[in-house]
Parts: C-alpha cells; sequence; structure tokens
C-alpha cells in the first residue's frame, strides 16, 4: 500500500503545482479538481473513507462549483470567450485526464486488494462530525462562510464592467 499512496501523493503534487503554475484560471481549476482527487485517495489509503468522500463532495463539488460560479458572474466580454475558446483544445486535457487515469487505476487497485492502513485512533461517526461543526466550532463555520461571501462581492466588484458615464452636452446628437 505504500507504493500507491506514494503514486497518489506525487500525484496531488504535482497537480498543485499546476494550478498554481497556470495562468488560463480553468486549465487551474482542472488540475485543482485532480489535486483534490489524489487527495481523497490518499485519505481513503489511510483508512479514513468519509474524510475521502468529503473531499470528493465538499471540495471537488462544491467548492469548484462556486468558483465556476464566480467565474460566470464576473460576465467576460466576447474577446475572452473567443480567446477562452482557442485556448480549450483537446491537448488541454490530456495531464489532466493521465492524472485521473493513474488515481482511478490506484483506486481499483486498493479497493480490489482491501488493505488499507488503518489510522490508530477512534472512528468518528458523521453525527459527531456535525455536532463538532455546529457546536464548538460555529464560528470557525460561520468566519469561513463569510470569507467566501466576501471573495465573491470582491470578485464580482472588480470584474464588473463600469458604466461609461457621458456629459448631456458631450454626447453626439441623434441624426
Amino acid at each position: 500500500m505504500q507504493v500507491t499512496f506514494y503514486i497518489a501523493a506525487g500525484v496531488a503534487i504535482l497537480s498543485t503545482i499546476m494550478v498554481i503554475t497556470r495562468f488560463n484560471i480553468i486549465h487551474a481549476l482542472l488540475y485543482l479538481v485532480v489535486s483534490f482527487m489524489a487527495l481523497a485517495v490518499v485519505f481513503y489509503i489511510m483508512g479514513a473513507p468519509f474524510a475521502a468522500a468529503l473531499e470528493v463532495i465538499v471540495y471537488a463539488g462544491a467548492i469548484v462549483v462556486l468558483i465556476i460560479f464566480v467565474i460566470m458572474m464576473l460576465n467576460l466580454k466576447s474577446e475572452a470567450v473567443a480567446q477562452e475558446k482557442k485556448w480549450l483544445t483537446p491537448e488541454v486535457y490530456v495531464g489532466p485526464a493521465i492524472l485521473c487515469i493513474i488515481l482511478l487505476a490506484e483506486l481499483i487497485y486498493t479497493i480490489g486488494v482491501g488493505n488499507t492502513v488503518g489510522i490508530t485512533g477512534q472512528i468518528v461517526d458523521v453525527k459527531e462530525v456535525g455536532q463538532s461543526l455546529y457546536g464548538e466550532y460555529i464560528l470557525g463555520v460561520e468566519l469561513s462562510g463569510m470569507l467566501l461571501m466576501s471573495g465573491i462581492v470582491g470578485a464580482y466588484h472588480l470584474g464588473r464592467q463600469k458604466k461609461k458615464v457621458v456629459h448631456r452636452f458631450l454626447e453626439k446628437p441623434e441624426e
């Protein structure tokens, strides 16, 4: 199982580096999804299937959808859309596809063998996680929610198109 752990960790590190070095936000987002999936495989291998499921559902699902929502809210002009279409060629998906295939093969092998390295400690139930999140850690949950909301509002204000105001004397008369 150590080999599968190191492969998944390598894929996570490589895809995270690709997230940081990409100039196009959509390409970085694809690598971010691969990174989250690799971390989910690492959690599963370590014997934490609940953490792996949360990694896929919360991060690879909800956070990525939130980022896509913000990108759509910025309402890029037609020139940016044309540039994006030029960039989105099938060659772009080769890197993330290869990394995902490696992770899928590793996950199938791990499930087939069935030997996961167990984490020593107590098993935490889903109910206990929910009670701790909305009990003693409610302040952190609320602050992270406000941080995400302020990020969305800030991205909207930075990306919205300013309306040009022309004084009535400077307008061209209609003919």
